[in-house]
């Protein structure tokens, strides 16, 4: 084995009676500083580069809203992940459901432009969003055409000038990854132990690029809307696009719940979400009418205690997550989504034999990895999770995510941890291996 540095113990002026090393100088070889500075780099290089955030109302809501992007995607990159896939396949939905509208002209970009809150419409208060499922509408009722897409600011020249994405970060990026990657399987080669750190930078990896798969033709951080004028059109057909509007906290009206700072932390609602809380609300007032029916109650008396039912019961489900059922059912695009799911928490396995300071630390790190896993599958196997008692499964289906989220707390204080008593070898290099690509 080709190893040309000189000991970490040599380099290291606290060494431990079990040979654990804790800061180790620069040079010669690997060293403490770099070895952190490198991974920290790869990891805001790659999440900065794949965030791809909606259209804020305001300049600081917008920034507050990457930022939380930025940390939600650290702490969990599998749910940013799920985040991707979920907007991609609403996007491709749109663009089968408008083909014949549009000549086949509405395409990906279009679609991932619209979803992501892009396309406006003034109102005497303000603007409100135009939804995918309301822009589908008004294409299959004739209210407007694409032939003058681009008068709504829907050619892909206007979305293009409008994407900001950076050409030099993404490339920055890719060459970051792959010498990190690179040199990962070279230490593994030469028999030389990664980092619990490195471990971690690894995992990030696989899912920042499916990520990534999923957004490659969507715009990225579009400072502004397209704000249009509604076509004209009868009360009852305003009613009915009002209506379809999937939520109204990113209107931009001066409500209270609009200019909220809550909001930043908001996914963005998807239409399957709306259709089927549409749905769940018929089938409520079905069997309240039938229910109401049967009884001695008047008629007023019944449309008013139905609507209060009604408000009741929708109020009472507070949605936690939510699969889109086109990717749920489907039998390629849920077994992948599972695997990448639990790809995160596999990767960190490859630090099982490292060294930590003590043992306790070595299993909990170990136990926190495979928690990590398992309670990422299960909480996947659940459509639908609400606040709303259902038995054991209620339980299951809310206790998983938590204990997620403690085992991510574990492994990234055990990441920390592990500098201050570490296993020389991961200081030792081998030929090629010099960290300078991340000041390059």
């Amino acid at each position: 084995m080709n190893r040309t540095c000189a000991s970490a113990n040599e380099r290291n002026s606290s060494t431990t009676p079990d040979g654990f090393v804790g800061w180790v100088d620069e040079s010669p070889g690997r060293g403490t500083l770099g070895l952190i500075v490198t991974c920290l780099f790869t990891i805001f290089l790659c999440t900065w580069v794949v965030i791809h955030p909606r259209v804020g109302k305001r300049p600081l809501l917008r920034v507050l809203h990457k930022v939380a992007l930025f940390l939600k995607t650290l702490i969990a990159p599998e749910f940013i992940a799920v985040e991707g896939l979920q907007e991609w396949s609403q996007a491709r939905r749109m663009v089968k459901d408008c083909a014949n509208l549009t000549d086949n002209g509405l395409k990906l970009v279009h679609a991932f432009y619209i979803g992501m809150l892009a396309l406006r419409y003034r109102t005497p208060r303000g603007e409100r969003v135009i939804w995918p499922n309301q822009y589908t509408w008004l294409l299959q009722n004739g209210l407007v055409h694409w032939d003058n897409h681009d008068q709504w600011g829907l050619s892909k020249e206007n979305i293009h000038d409008k994407s900001n994405a950076d050409s030099t970060a993404k490339l920055l990026a890719l060459v970051q990854v792959s010498w990190f990657a690179a040199q990962s399987i070279m230490r593994h080669a030469h028999k030389l132990p990664l980092s619990p750190l490195e471990s971690m930078t690894l995992s990030y990896i696989p899912l920042f690029a499916i990520t990534y798969l999923f957004w490659w033709v969507k715009p990225k951080d579009v400072l502004s809307s397209s704000v249009v004028e509604l076509p004209n059109m009868s009360e009852e057909q305003r009613a009915m696009l009002d209506s379809m509007a999937v939520s109204t906290v990113f209107d931009n009206e001066g409500t209270e719940k609009q200019n909220s700072f809550w909001s930043i932390w908001y996914l963005t609602p998807r239409v399957f979400e709306k259709e089927a809380a549409d749905k769940a609300l018929l089938e409520t007032q079905q069997k309240l009418l039938e229910a109401d029916e049967k009884g001695p109650v008047q008629r007023v008396e019944r449309a008013a205690n139905l609507k209060a039912r009604i408000s009741s019961n929708s109020s009472k489900e507070t949605v936690v997550a939510h699969w889109d059922p086109d990717i749920y059912r489907s039998k390629f695009l849920w077994p992948m989504s599972c695997i990448f799911g639990a790809s995160f928490g596999a990767l960190h396995l490859i630090s099982w034999d490292t060294r930590f300071p003590t043992p306790f630390e070595s299993w909990l790190w170990r136990a926190a990895a495979l928690a990590s896993i398992i309670s990422m599958l299960v909480f996947m196997q659940f459509e639908k999770v609400v606040l709303r008692w259902n038995g054991l499964m209620t339980v299951i289906s809310l206790v998983s995510p938590f204990v997620y989220l403690v085992s991510r707390v574990v492994m990234i204080g055990g990441v920390i941890a592990a500098f201050r008593a570490s296993d020389p070898a991961i200081y030792e290099t081998y030929v090629v291996s010099t960290y300078w690509i991340h000041i390059g």
